[in-house]
């Protein structure tokens, strides 16, 4: 059943202090058009500059995502996003007058109740899902991360994390159905620091709005009276600071046995929401942070280009290749004799890699007079046929229209032919982007037959208007 995307009913703020900066803001949620995505303005600022929900934009990731253009920032976007995907908004206008949206209780709850006060409309166009087709992994071993997005007929999400504190312990929790599940399990999960680290964070003046009714602190040390009278000070609590006896900072207690985890999964909801389109994927993460989820998001993204990308030219489905001959036409200005790349296998942005196939016939036009008594593939249209292939992968990584550009070798080099390439053959040919600078770049192609390596170079090429 085809799904639609949607949009807010009418606009709706909530007014606040920032957790980390302590600066008042008010954000406010708008209706956006079909196709708009999230985007975040600042109406405080001059000309209200725009930053759009995406992964290319995220300047800071440490404890919390920052987005940020030129100068402009916008802190703590987490929650925010966490709210308009868990609610299944698909395109919102997000206003805010300050550096950093109200933090509320800690958790995303305040955003929910607001959309669902003005409620959600269905608009005309389906929505973008982007199907994981193969696993996408992601390991930090110096933070101990593992993050795996693997292919499913839904959208679920299980998280783990330990924190190697008596308090915590192991926790896990899962989201399977974010309809159903993500206004009551997750939203109003709130944000949480550990003991021993919020001194340090008052060091770095990283709280200035940091209260205990907006953030859980967990007890991983014991402290004295005369330590927790300090902290209560520079934390500007007018009342008693104690340890108590349920590892949580005054006994403030939890919505949820395993409220942290459910914290760490909306966390993570938020952080993926740069991905820029809706998954289908079971998303499995262990000891997730922001800096973490923001890489993942990164990989995530690069498949979704990638897969968009293929879309736009290959119009008619392929099991056995990424483009066919007819969407390398619509992409490459070369005809005939001189198109000499007859399908795309692999397109990996990740890897910044291409592999394609050249099928050499009896009938190509240079064997009648190259060796015809003995027909030999001349080695420069071996190179020219990797500089092809080099060509298509520059499609994405330079955002590149290949109605308004042409693409100029300007160089080989390290360039060895190391067996001849006969009629009959099929001739792999592997491309990888080694270095670019502006719209300058330069390519590292491998051509093989039955696995053996026939030719190398290295080959630079410049980027230029029709």
């Amino acid at each position: 059943m085809v799904e639609y995307q949607r949009t807010l009913r009418e606009a709706v703020s909530v007014s606040g202090t920032g957790l980390h900066t302590g600066a008042p803001c008010t954000i406010t949620f708008h209706p956006a058009p079909e196709n708009y995505g999230y985007r975040f303005v600042r109406t405080d600022l001059p000309g209200a500059p725009e930053i759009p929900a995406l992964v290319e934009y995220v300047v800071d990731c440490n404890r919390w995502t920052t987005l940020g253009s030129g100068d402009v920032r916008i802190h703590t976007v987490e929650h925010v996003l966490a709210a308009l995907v868990g609610l299944r908004v698909d395109n919102c206008r997000i206003e805010l007058d300050g550096l950093e949206p109200p933090v509320g209780d800690g958790s995303a709850l305040p955003f929910v109740e607001a959309i669902q006060k003005v409620g959600i409309v269905e608009q005309k166009s389906p929505r973008d899902y982007l199907v994981v087709d193969q696993p996408i992994r992601y390991t930090d071993e110096q933070r101990g991360t593992d993050m795996v997005a693997l292919p499913n007929d839904a959208f679920h999400v299980t998280v783990m994390i330990d924190y190697h504190t008596p308090v915590l312990g192991s926790q896990h929790t899962a989201l399977f159905n974010l309809e159903q599940e993500f206004v009551t399990e997750f939203a109003p999960a709130r944000t949480f620091c550990l003991l021993s680290e919020v001194e340090a964070l008052l060091e770095q003046d990283l709280i200035r709005g940091g209260r205990l009714d907006n953030a859980l602190v967990i007890v991983d040390r014991a402290l004295s009276p005369e330590e927790l009278q300090r902290l209560a000070r520079r934390l500007g609590i007018d009342g008693e600071l104690r340890v108590g006896s349920t590892g949580i900072l005054n006994d403030i207690p939890l919505r949820y046995r395993n409220e942290p985890a459910r914290h760490k999964l909306l966390d993570l909801l938020g952080d993926l929401a740069l991905v820029g389109v809706p998954l289908q994927a079971h998303i499995l993460a262990a000891r997730p942070g922001h800096a973490t989820n923001v890489e993942f998001a990164r990989r995530i993204r690069r498949l979704y280009e990638q897969k968009k990308l293929v879309r736009r030219y290959q119009v008619r489905p392929s099991d056995s290749a990424v483009f066919d001959i007819e969407a390398i036409l619509r992409i490459m200005p070369h005809r005939y004799p001189f198109l000499l790349v007859d399908r795309i296998v692999e397109y990996d942005l990740e890897q910044s890699r291409i592999l394609g196939y050249k099928n050499v016939t009896f009938n190509e036009p240079f064997f009648q007079g190259h060796f015809p008594g003995r027909p030999v593939m001349p080695g420069v249209l071996i190179v020219e046929a990797m500089a092809q292939t080099g060509c298509l992968l520059l499609l994405k990584d330079l955002e590149l229209d290949p109605e308004k550009v042409l693409v100029f070798f300007t160089g080989i080099d390290k360039a060895r032919f190391r067996k001849p390439v006969l009629p009959g053959d099929q001739l792999v040919m592997e491309v990888r982007l080694l270095h670019r600078r502006f719209r300058t770049v330069l390519l590292e192609g491998r051509a093989f037959v039955n696995g053996q390596l026939v030719a190398q170079a290295e080959l630079q090429a410049t980027i230029v208007e029709r």
